[in-house]
């Protein structure tokens, strides 16, 4: 099992030769490098060449630290065609960066519009015809999770979907902070994606159907705003115990990296108490 950060809340003041550092600073082994302006950004073209690759291999090895995966976000489920062919051309090239990095892990999100599912999800067949005998040429595991306004938000569902594509290095991400959003328990999830669980998410988020679906305030009401947060474990209501218990009965040994986003101010401390955390729980989890 490794246990990672990303280092999201260090993005806005470093580069992504400044990130093993941090990482390393705040007593982690491992990061997971989530999508960055200067790295791999969120819908566009990776932005870094071969010789950065390079160098950013060398400063993780030189910090200590492994890369456990590159998680890209791309619309690779459209909503356009054009969309969709941009998408699977930086997903080519990101692949190659991953390869290069020395890394056989990638994640990310399903990415379509969940009110027009169904062409979303021919879409992302199409992207996924073109790129699955890539990701298995070269040897590199895909793990996809269910997301907030997504074409599937819900765990069950997104596991039926990766067990479609019939691919046994295609895995499932459970993701804490939008434990709310997925329809189902963290046990019902976890246990049924069973041996395809692969990685986690760790962050903490608040129950926005309680409380009549109140907790949250939109104006105006009924709109299709998808709430949640990425916070320390402890401050919202994901049911950790539950969700390690979970993990624990189907001999989980992936990636569990911790996804804290918003707490710039208090950045070292949130990382450090969740590292500790974190810990505490795979200690008591998976080491009776």
């Amino acid at each position: 099992m490794k246990l990672a950060l990303d280092p999201q809340m260090y993005y806005s003041t470093s580069t992504v030769y400044e990130l093993p550092d941090h990482v390393a600073r705040m007593g982690y082994e491992w990061m997971e490098i989530s999508p960055k302006a200067d790295f791999v950004p969120f819908f566009k073209h990776p932005r870094i060449d071969d010789a950065g690759v390079r160098k950013l291999k060398k400063v993780a090895a030189d910090a200590g630290v492994g890369i456990a995966s590159v998680l890209p976000v791309q619309r690779w489920s459209g909503p356009g065609e054009d969309e969709r062919q941009a998408a699977v051309r930086a997903w080519k090239r990101a692949i190659q960066i991953t390869v290069d990095l020395g890394v056989n892990v990638m994640n990310s999100e399903f990415n379509g519009r969940p009110e027009a599912a169904e062409h979303a999800e021919a879409q992302f067949l199409k992207s996924m015809d073109e790129l699955l005998p890539i990701f298995e040429r070269e040897g590199v595991e895909l793990i996809l999770e269910p997301h907030p306004d997504d074409f599937i938000e819900d765990g069950i569902e997104a596991i039926e979907l990766i067990r479609g594509l019939n691919k046994d290095w295609i895995g499932f991400l459970y993701c804490t902070p939008h434990a709310f959003h997925q329809g189902h328990s963290a046990t019902e999830i976890i246990q049924c994606a069973a041996e395809k669980t692969r990685y986690v998410h760790l962050a903490d988020a608040w129950d926005h159907t309680s409380n009549n679906g109140l907790r949250y305030i939109t104006n105006p009401p009924g709109n299709p705003v998808r709430v949640h947060q990425h916070m320390e474990m402890g401050r919202g209501e994901v049911p950790y115990e539950e969700v390690f218990a979970a993990l624990a009965s189907v001999g989980f040994d992936g990636v569990i990296s911790s996804c804290v986003f918003g707490w710039e101010d208090d950045r070292d401390g949130v990382n450090t108490r969740q590292r500790e955390k974190a810990q505490a729980l795979i200690t008591e989890h998976f080491t009776r």
